[in-house]
């Protein structure tokens, strides 16, 4: 399999950190990448014509994207539990699953306000709704958080955890533990699992 790759990418970090669980990793050749929400890359777009990462060739050729077909994919290629197949279990996972992606896109449209766009056409107002996005996720993460598993062994997990871990990396100011105690102790022993630490985001 092939996987263009981005280590700063929280989706890319999903994706990898399913595959590690799953022992699918050394299976996946990471292919170098520079997605940007206005620079195109040409490189990706072969794999997915948005030219987002992450996006996968499969050994039978067929491209996958966005993360979340790619998690099931390696889920059921290696005959995963990360998704649970039926009852109750399963929509929870999934509906964990949409709380961490909405999380994440809502921190990516805020950061990418200021990053992106320049300064002189920035959207105060935009970011800071984005940002009460962040807000409103992370106090339902924190009325479930002390019945989360510690180990990373369900995706609607994993996809809470990678998008706290991009709150540390891009948004450390927020200080998101101080006023989510459960969450910070759930997540202090959720990320030291080894496919979390080697999926840590680096730039």
């Amino acid at each position: 399999m092939q996987l263009y790759y981005a280590s700063t990418s929280p989706y890319v970090r999903k994706v990898m950190v399913a595959a590690r669980c799953l022992g699918l990793a050394e299976e996946i050749e990471l292919l170098a990448s520079a997605a940007h929400p206005v620079e195109r890359d040409e490189r990706i777009a072969a794999f997915n014509p948005l030219a987002k990462v992450p996006a996968l060739r499969t050994e039978e050729g067929i491209c996958l994207y966005d993360s979340r077909v790619i998690c099931d994919y390696l889920n059921a290629r290696a005959g995963g539990t990360l998704i649970p197949a039926h009852g109750d279990a399963r929509w929870i996972s999934l509906t964990r699953q949409a709380l961490g992606d909405g999380l994440l896109d809502a921190a990516l449209l805020a950061r990418y306000e200021f990053s992106a766009r320049p300064q002189e056409k920035q959207w105060k107002a935009w970011a800071e709704a984005q940002l009460n996005k962040v807000a409103a996720a992370l106090a339902e993460i924190e009325r479930h958080a002390s019945c989360f598993h510690p180990l990373p062994d369900d995706l609607g997990l994993i996809t809470v955890g990678c998008g706290l871990g991009y709150l540390d990396f891009r948004f450390a100011g927020l200080n998101w533990r101080r006023d989510h105690p459960q969450t910070a102790a759930w997540f202090a022993t959720f990320d030291a699992h080894p496919a979390m630490a080697a999926t840590r985001p680096h730039v």
